[in-house]
Formats: structure tokens, C-alpha cells, sequence
């Protein structure tokens, strides 16, 4: 099978990190559970809404990003038995595919090169299955879509989700 995979949120923490500088931007104590089913940016006043907002189109925002947990292990074991692309759509903020590529060579470096798609839509992908924390990606992909459970996504239910990587390999391995 072909796998797609997407990177923020599913394979690395943006919306950890996005909370992480916004509290130490502001001294503040927010935290994932208080921002269930919203983007961290409504969670904040409006005031600091924009900063935000900002936070990806500074550099070194993408670099430092943590692995969502089990991601690494599972993959290396999906790799064994399907083709599997890292597909993100790295577009919407340019300064990110050079960090986005070294944060892969730091994290997936059994994901070659020539596996790694930077895109702005997805809706171009051709394969079995595609992994992502955004419903409107999975919207036209015709194989099976997964939608990876983040903060922001809690409250969709048109997708078969998937909530942890132990959880993906039970499905696909």
C-alpha cells in the first residue's frame, strides 16, 4: 500500500509547541485541555490572537518541533511492509521546508528524500491511505483517509480517526 503521512500533528507537535511559546510569550498557563476543539489561536485573547497566529512564519518555529509520541517506531515498522511519503504542505509558509526537511533527516532519516512531498494541496495525492489532522485533506482523497486526533479536531466525526500511532499499527500492520 501507499502511505501518506502528514507532519504537523501527526507526526510532530505544532500545537504543543504553539501553546509552549505563547506561555512563555506571555506568562501565561495554557494548556491543551483548555483548548479542546479549537485552534490554540481562539483561545487566547484577541489581543494576542495575531501573535499567534505568527508563531509558523517565524524562523526556527518548524526545527525544534517534538515527535508526536510512538511516531517514529511505528513508521519505521510501516515502512517495512508499505511505501510511505511524508506529504506536508509546506507551502503556506515557505520558511518551513528547510526546517521541516532537517527536522526529518533529524527524526525519519530512513525516510528518503525522494519520499518527502512539500506541497500546498493535497487534494493531488494519489494513493491507499492518507494520514492527516485536517478533515478538508481528507475531503477529496479517494483512498482511505485517517483523520490523527489534535486538540483542534475533536468535535469531527466524518472520518475514521485514529488517535495514537500503537492504534495506527494495529490497523496496518
Amino acid at each position: 500500500m501507499i502511505l501518506y503521512l502528514d507532519m504537523d500533528e501527526v507526526l510532530a507537535d505544532t500545537y504543543g509547541a504553539h501553546i509552549e511559546i505563547y506561555n512563555e510569550e506571555f506568562g501565561e498557563s495554557l494548556t491543551k485541555e483548555d483548548c479542546m476543539g479549537r485552534e490554540v489561536w481562539q483561545c487566547v485573547p484577541q489581543a494576542r490572537q495575531q501573535s499567534v497566529k505568527d508563531h509558523a512564519r517565524q524562523d526556527g518555529f518548524f526545527r525544534p518541533l517534538k515527535p508526536i509520541e510512538d511516531s517514529i517506531r511505528v513508521v519505521r515498522e510501516l515502512q517495512k511492509k508499505h511505501e510511505i511519503y511524508i506529504a506536508s504542505a509546506a507551502m503556506q509558509f515557505p520558511n518551513s521546508l528547510r526546517e521541516k526537511s532537517d527536522w526529518l533527516d533529524e527524526y525519519f532519516p530512513f525516510i528518503p528524500w525522494q519520499n518527502r512531498i512539500l506541497l500546498g494541496h493535497k487534494h493531488i495525492l494519489d494513493g491507499d491511505v492518507l494520514i492527516d489532522d485536517r478533515s478538508y485533506n481528507l475531503k477529496n482523497f479517494k483512498g482511505r483517509g485517517m483523520l490523527f486526533t489534535s486538540p483542534h479536531n475533536v468535535h469531527e466525526n466524518h472520518y475514521e480517526r485514529v488517535n495514537t500511532w500503537p492504534e495506527i499499527a494495529g490497523l496496518l500492520l
